[in-house]
C-alpha cells in the first residue's frame, strides 16, 4: 500500500466510533461490495460510492445507504470505497485517497466479469471531499497517483461517468484543503490545476448549493471546461442551500438521458401531455396600450395583448406571466413554450397571464428587443394594477420566457429601474419590478451570441453578459433551465447565474446533457427534459413565492 502512514485508518465513522474498534486492524483501504440487484433488474453497470469528510474521515454513512438503495433498485451493482483518513502528513492532503481511488477503480474493473457488469460501465457518486476525489478520478486517470504494485495496476483506472455533489477544494483559493474564503471568485482565482482534464475525462452531473462554503464556483468552472472539451455534462445549482448533496433524482435523469440505464423510451410531445385548459375557470383578454398611446409604433409589428388564465381552484395569490421565444421575429402565446406551463401552473392553483409582445424586430433602428421590453414592462404594471381586485398579490409577480423570451425575462428581471418608455397614464406610476424570473434556454445573453447562436459557445472569458442587462438594485432571483448542447449556449444561463451569485442573489440553474434548443418540445420519460416543469414549482416553493 503506497504512502502508508501509521495515523491513518480506513473505516466509515459508524465503525470507527464503536467502543471495540481496533485501528490496527483497519489500516488498509477497502471496497465494500453490496448485494447485487435482482437479475431481472441488472443493467450491466456498476456505481462506486464515495463518502466525504474533509479527507479527515469517511462520514457520509446515511448517504452511502441511500445511494446503495437507489442504484441497486435501478439495476446497478454498488460498491463503497472506504479510503484512508485522516489526511496524510508530508504529501498532498488528497494523495492517499487518490491512490486508494485509482486502485479501487482497477479492482472494480477486475471484478466486472465475475460480478456480471461491464468493465466499461463504471460510474461514481460522491460528496464533498469525496467529490474532490471523484473529480480527480474523472479528469486525471492518465496521471499515475502511485507506482505499479501488481498486475491489477495494468488495468485502466478511468471511470465512465460521475455524479459529483458539492465538490470541495476545487478553486485556487481553497486548494490547500480549506473552505473557499473568497467563494471561488476573483481575477486571480481559478480552477485548481490538480484536475488534468485528459482524453479520458468522462461526462458528469455536478450538483452544488448556492450558499455552500465550499464554493459552487468549482462546479461552474468544471462544467465550463467540460463544455470546452465537448463532453456532455449537467450542472444543477440550488438556491439558498449550503453544503450537502441535493437533487439525486437529477443525477438519475442524467444517467438515463446518457443511456447508462439502457435505451431511452420514445420521446413524447409536450403539447400532447398538456392538451387542454380543463383547470382554467376564467379567461379574459386585455389590450396592453390605450389607443394612440403605444410607444415606438412599428408598421411591421403585431398588436400586443395579454390574457388572464385563472384556475378553477385558486391556491396561491402569486401570478406567473409567460411568453414564448421566436428570435424576436414572432411569438406564440398558445405554442409549446407557453401553453403547457400555463396549464401545469393552473392545475396547481396559480393564476397565469400570457403575453403576446410586438414582433417582428423593429425596423427603425431600435434594438431587437426594445418594443418587446416596453410591452413587458407595461404588462407587469397592468398585472400589478389588476391583482388586488382579482384577489391576488401585487407583490408576488414572476415572469417566464424561452429563448428570445428568456432574454426578455433577463431584461425584465435585471433592468426594471430602467425606463423603456415615457409614462402615459396612472398605471405607469406603478413599478415594473418582479419578484422572480424563469429563463428557459435564454438566447442573446452573451456578447459572442448577441444576435445569433453563440459563436464560441459562451465558454471563453471574453464572452460577457450583454450591456442591456443593468443588474440594478431590484434584480430578482431566477430559475434557469438550459440544454447543454444548445447553440444558444447554456453559458448564457450559467454566466447570468454567476453574476447574480456575485451580487448575493440566490438563483437556481439546471442544464440538461445532450439536449439542444427547445429541449422540452419532445422528451423521453424519466429525463430532465420531460420533468422540467416540476423544476418551476420546486423553485417557487423553495423561495416561498407560491404560498
Amino acid at each position: 500500500m503506497p504512502y502508508r502512514q501509521d495515523h491513518q485508518i480506513a473505516a466509515m465513522t459508524d465503525e470507527a466510533g464503536k467502543k471495540d474498534f481496533n485501528a490496527d486492524k483497519n489500516r488498509i483501504a477497502y471496497l465494500e461490495w453490496f448485494d447485487a440487484p435482482p437479475k431481472e433488474l441488472r443493467n450491466g453497470g456498476c456505481m462506486i460510492l464515495i463518502s466525504g469528510g474533509s479527507y479527515e474521515s469517511c462520514c457520509d454513512v446515511d448517504l452511502i445507504k441511500l445511494w446503495n438503495k437507489t442504484f441497486t433498485q435501478l439495476g446497478f451493482q454498488c460498491v463503497n470505497l472506504v479510503y484512508r483518513t485522516p489526511r496524510p502528513v508530508g504529501i498532498p492532503y488528497y494523495q492517499t485517497a487518490w491512490v486508494d481511488g485509482q486502485r479501487a477503480v482497477r479492482k472494480v474493473r477486475s471484478e466486472a466479469k465475475k460480478r456480471g457488469f461491464d468493465p466499461d460501465r463504471i460510474g461514481v457518486i460522491s460528496m464533498s471531499a469525496g467529490s474532490h476525489l471523484a473529480l480527480l478520478l474523472a479528469t486525471s486517470s492518465q496521471t499515475p497517483a502511485y507506482e505499479k504494485v501488481d498486475q491489477i495496476d495494468e488495468l485502466p483506472c478511468n471511470i465512465n461517468w460521475a455524479i459529483v455533489n458539492a465538490p470541495a477544494y476545487g478553486t485556487t483559493d481553497a486548494e490547500t484543503g480549506i473552505p473557499a474564503p473568497r467563494q471561488g471568485y476573483g481575477t486571480d482565482v481559478k480552477l485548481s490545476n490538480v484536475f488534468k482534464f485528459d482524453e479520458y475525462t468522462c461526462p458528469m452531473s455536478l450538483h452544488h448549493g448556492g450558499t455552500d462554503i465550499y464554493s459552487a464556483r468549482t462546479s461552474t468552472l468544471v462544467y465550463r471546461q467540460l463544455r470546452r472539451m465537448n463532453i456532455p455534462a449537467e450542472l444543477h445549482l440550488y438556491a439558498d442551500k449550503g453544503h450537502g448533496a441535493f437533487g439525486l433524482e437529477r443525477g438519475v435523469e442524467f444517467m438515463r438521458q446518457m443511456g447508462y440505464m439502457g435505451k431511452l423510451e420514445d420521446e413524447v410531445e409536450l403539447m400532447s401531455r398538456y392538451a387542454s385548459d380543463h383547470s382554467r375557470a376564467d379567461y379574459s383578454k386585455m389590450n396592453i396600450w390605450p389607443d394612440g398611446k403605444m410607444p415606438d409604433v412599428q408598421p411591421n409589428q403585431c398588436t400586443p395583448y395579454l390574457e388572464w388564465h385563472t384556475p378553477k381552484n385558486l391556491k396561491t395569490k402569486a401570478i406567473q406571466i409567460i411568453y414564448s421565444g421566436g428570435s424576436y421575429q414572432g411569438n406564440d402565446p398558445d405554442g409549446f413554450e407557453v401553453a403547457p406551463a400555463r396549464r401545469y401552473l393552473n392545475e396547481l392553483g396559480m393564476t397565469v397571464v400570457t403575453l403576446k409582445y410586438r414582433t417582428p424586430r423593429p425596423t427603425t433602428g431600435l434594438s431587437k428587443h426594445t418594443t418587446a421590453w416596453q410591452d413587458l414592462q407595461r404588462t407587469i404594471k397592468i398585472v400589478r394594477s389588476e391583482a388586488a381586485k382579482r384577489g391576488l398579490d401585487p407583490d408576488r409577480i414572476g415572469i417566464m420566457g424561452s429563448s428570445a423570451g428568456g432574454h426578455l425575462t433577463l431584461m425584465g428581471v435585471t433592468s426594471s429601474l430602467h425606463q423603456s418608455y415615457l409614462p402615459i397614464d396612472e398605471i405607469d406610476k406603478l413599478s415594473c419590478n418582479v419578484q422572480w424570473g424563469i429563463g428557459i434556454y435564454p438566447a442573446y445573453a452573451l456578447t459572442d451570441g448577441a444576435e445569433e447562436p453563440n459563436k464560441g459557445k459562451g465558454n471563453d472569458d471574453s464572452a460577457i453578459l450583454v450591456p442591456e442587462f443593468s443588474f440594478d438594485l431590484k434584480t430578482a432571483p431566477m430559475l434557469f433551465v438550459h440544454g447543454d448542447a444548445d447553440g444558444w449556449a447554456a453559458m448564457n444561463s450559467v454566466k447570468s447565474w454567476e453574476k447574480m451569485q456575485e451580487m448575493g442573489i440566490q438563483s437556481e440553474l439546471h442544464t440538461l446533457a445532450t439536449r439542444e434548443h427547445c429541449f422540452q418540445q419532445k422528451a423521453s420519460p424519466g429525463t430532465g427534459s420531460y420533468t422540467f416543469l416540476d423544476r418551476i414549482w420546486e423553485f417557487l416553493t423553495s423561495k416561498g413565492f407560491n404560498k
